[in-house]
């Protein structure tokens, strides 16, 4: 059985410029250490702007959980990447630190592309956990360099009584899983997702 390629596509969907930035991504992420399921290629047929998109999705795979998704928009003289929202695949301009703009040759832009995605995948990344009764209620992905938020849940059910009469005398609203990073105190664990800088899971009695 042949292995799946890095950002598999179908010849017949993507134009030579597009192949050829294709073709060198998938070179390039043969030493990534993600899932080659995990990165997409969207031909422009199908896109509402008519470019092409590559994408990758940033997993937590002790938790088998999604935690990001990165990609770039490709036109032949253009790439734009960033952080892309889960349902659309629009770029997040409120994550700007994230995104990157380029132009050059199609094989010039997947290198550019491709060194993008590198930077992101080599960020310290860091999933946080609170603990009550030997079960996770609270959850956050962080990238360790800056603190900033990537995505949280909240299991209201699994919280220790006391911190729920808190959150709701103090009005904190925890709808669709979200939480007060600041209300819950320090994390009981700290642990590397990915990333070159972080430091090794570390837990706090």
């Amino acid at each position: 059985m042949d292995a799946i390629p890095w950002f598999e596509y179908d010849k017949d969907d993507l134009n030579v410029a597009q192949r050829a930035f294709v073709d060198v991504l998938s070179e390039r992420a043969v030493s990534w250490l993600v899932d080659p399921l995990d990165t997409v290629v969207l031909p422009s047929a199908h896109t509402s702007n008519g470019q092409l998109i590559v994408y990758l999705d940033i997993t937590d795979p002790q938790r088998d959980q999604g935690v990001l998704t990165v990609g770039a928009y490709f036109d032949s003289l253009v790439v734009r990447g960033g952080e892309l929202h889960h349902q659309d695949l629009t770029i997040r301009q409120a994550a700007g630190e994230s995104a990157f703009e380029a132009t050059g040759s199609p094989t010039e832009l997947a290198n550019r592309t491709a060194e993008w995605f590198e930077a992101v995948l080599a960020r310290p990344l860091v999933r946080c956990e609170w603990h009550h009764a030997g079960k996770v209620y609270a959850v956050r992905y962080e990238y360790a360099d800056t603190g900033r938020g990537l995505s949280e849940g909240f299991e209201d059910s699994l919280a220790p009584r006391a911190l729920r009469n808190r959150l709701a005398a103090e009005g904190v609203i925890r709808g669709r899983g979200r939480i007060n990073r600041a209300g819950l105190g320090q994390p009981d664990v700290i642990a590397r997702v990915r990333g070159v800088a972080s430091a090794e899971s570390s837990h706090h009695p």
